[in-house]
């Protein structure tokens, strides 16, 4: 074995190794069949997929289709209905990067699961129509964030929570939804576009879960509509140990025959 052909056969076995790690798999939701203005919609619990991604929906029969909590898919564009009759759009009028779908997040105990372990990179994340308009102006149930003197320390926080397979917490990272918190109220704000968040900090994680945090709660939890919208969760796969220890003992095999041709 000369030394031409080993440097091949280690490149070899490192791209390949390499290469199934790296390549990212994306949940856009485009995969995801709808109607136009439209949403998914069962009307039974089950879980739907996109990319690698694996997202809990929720349905209790309480008569004339309510209710559902979890994840649902959505390609709605309504800007402007900021009530209970417009849970399903997102505050964009579409997903990110100009695409149609995207997921909304109503609590619930919404998850995503993976088959296999997975590193994230990160998602977008924004505001649902019903959510970011209540923020801006109140209704008979949740204030207007800011108050009437608009010096109101209000925010909304949403919490990315990673699991790993024995549901241990490998790490979270908070995105704020609103925040009123600033000395100088030209600094508050509600999200209305789509923002990139960084999650390569929850590490290696089987799942996701996530909180919403509200200063506006009361006795039974927060007053605030408690949905979030979702789009282009990135993800790499990690590989399992099994193809680990393959992939080093393929590195010593190369190399204890390399050796053996020197001696």
């Amino acid at each position: 074995m000369n030394k031409t052909f080993l440097a091949f056969a280690l490149g070899a076995l490192a791209a390949s190794h390499g290469a199934h790690a790296a390549t990212p798999s994306v949940a856009t939701f485009e995969d995801a069949p709808l109607a136009s203005e439209s949403h998914f919609f069962p009307q039974v619990t089950t879980t739907f997929t996109s990319g690698a991604a694996t997202f809990n929906h929720t349905y209790s029969d309480f008569g004339g289709g309510c209710c559902h909590v979890d994840w649902v898919y959505s390609n709605r564009t309504d800007t402007t209905t900021g009530n209970f009759t417009n849970q399903h759009s997102a505050i964009t009028g579409g997903g990110a990067d100009g695409s149609a779908h995207y997921a909304i997040a109503n609590f619930g105990a919404p998850t995503i699961s993976f088959a296999s372990a997975v590193s994230v990179q990160g998602a977008y994340f924004t505001n649902t129509t019903f959510t970011g308009l209540t923020l801006l102006t109140g209704d008979f149930f949740s204030k207007k964030f800011g108050g009437a003197s608009g010096n109101d320390p209000d925010y909304l926080k949403l919490t990315i929570i990673g699991k790993d397979g024995g549901g241990a917490t490998t790490g979270s990272v908070d995105f704020m939804l609103a925040d009123y918190r600033f000395a100088d109220n030209t600094q508050d704000y509600v999200v209305t576009d789509w923002r990139w968040v960084d999650l390569a900090a929850l590490g290696t994680v089987s799942s996701l879960q996530f909180a919403l945090v509200s200063s506006d709660s009361g006795e039974f939890g927060i007053n605030t509509p408690a949905y979030f919208a979702l789009d282009n969760l990135t993800v790499t796969a990690v590989p399992e140990p099994e193809q680990a220890a393959l992939l080093l003992a393929g590195l010593a095999l190369v190399g204890a025959v390399a050796r053996r041709r020197r001696g």
